[in-house]
């Protein structure tokens, strides 16, 4: 009976080692060489995993460097810094990198907008948005449901009398609350420029008027009075190019409706 179990555990011993063995030799085998600039890469990354660079999260964007050639300055969460680091590491330039900030393009609060029904339901935009569009009478304005909310890994956004808001100063203009709204109103703006537009709207003047008391009208007195030529009405909505505005306010001092903001340029 003894001789027995003494077998037994002979055979599994035996077995055991057998495994390993073959494991360790498939290990060698199979083993997957890893460029030792990613492990760098990753180590000078914020580690913020929030998906703006384009990637599933700081590991899949240090790889995508090295092995698909994927841009060195595609981290706005790190910024110029960052991005040196990395074009340092792969023997690049970093090129010029625009800081960035996202903007609510609607003005259209509890006061100003105007609702084409009440709506009870789930807290979130995206479920809102299928009821519809939403709430908001304008087909462009901001639900301020908070679906932005949820996707800001900074804790930069708010909802402020049925808008949302964005801290400039939490923002790390990741982008990822620009995807999320079903209403397309986030956008990401340089911080070096001055001016923005705070409305999204496409509809005649007329209309506009009846949804919401602070909606651009597309009357184009912003556009004639811009001498740069950096500010177009496209689709009844002014839109500026940030490339050609030289900040010198011209556009929002015409603007009837006052949709044209100052914010405090960094």
């Amino acid at each position: 009976m003894v001789s027995n179990i003494i077998l037994a555990v002979v055979i599994v011993g035996v077995i055991g080692l057998i495994f390993g063995l073959l494991l360790s030799f498939a290990s060698v085998i199979f083993k997957v060489e890893t460029d030792e600039r990613e492990e760098k890469i990753l180590s000078v990354l914020p580690g913020a995993n929030c998906g703006a660079c384009g990637f599933a999260g700081c590991s899949a964007y240090a790889s995508a460097v090295v092995n698909s050639g994927a841009p060195v300055n595609s981290c706005s969460v790190g910024k110029t810094a960052v991005a040196e680091k990395i074009a340092d590491i792969m023997g690049v330039t970093a090129g010029e990198i625009v800081p960035m900030t996202a903007k609510v393009m609607c003005g259209g609060n509890c006061e100003a907008a105007s609702d084409k029904y009440e709506y009870v339901g789930k807290q979130d935009c995206r479920a809102a948005a299928k009821l519809g569009g939403g709430a908001k009478s304008c087909p462009n304005g901001c639900l301020g449901l908070g679906s932005c909310i949820s996707v800001c890994k900074f804790d930069a956004i708010r909802i402020e009398n049925g808008i949302a808001v964005i801290d400039e100063e939490k923002c790390e203009a990741c982008g990822m609350c620009v995807k999320q709204c079903p209403k397309h109103v986030i956008a990401l703006i340089p911080k070096k420029n001055k001016y923005y537009v705070e409305c999204m709207n496409t509809e005649k003047g007329a209309l506009t008027n009846k949804y919401c008391t602070v909606g651009c009208i597309g009357c184009k007195r912003c556009e004639k009075a811009c001498e740069a030529g950096a500010v177009k009405v496209v689709n009844n909505n002014a839109v500026i190019d940030y490339s050609l505005c030289t900040g010198c306010g011209a556009c929002a001092e015409q603007c009837p409706k006052k949709v044209i903001k100052v914010r405090n340029a960094v």
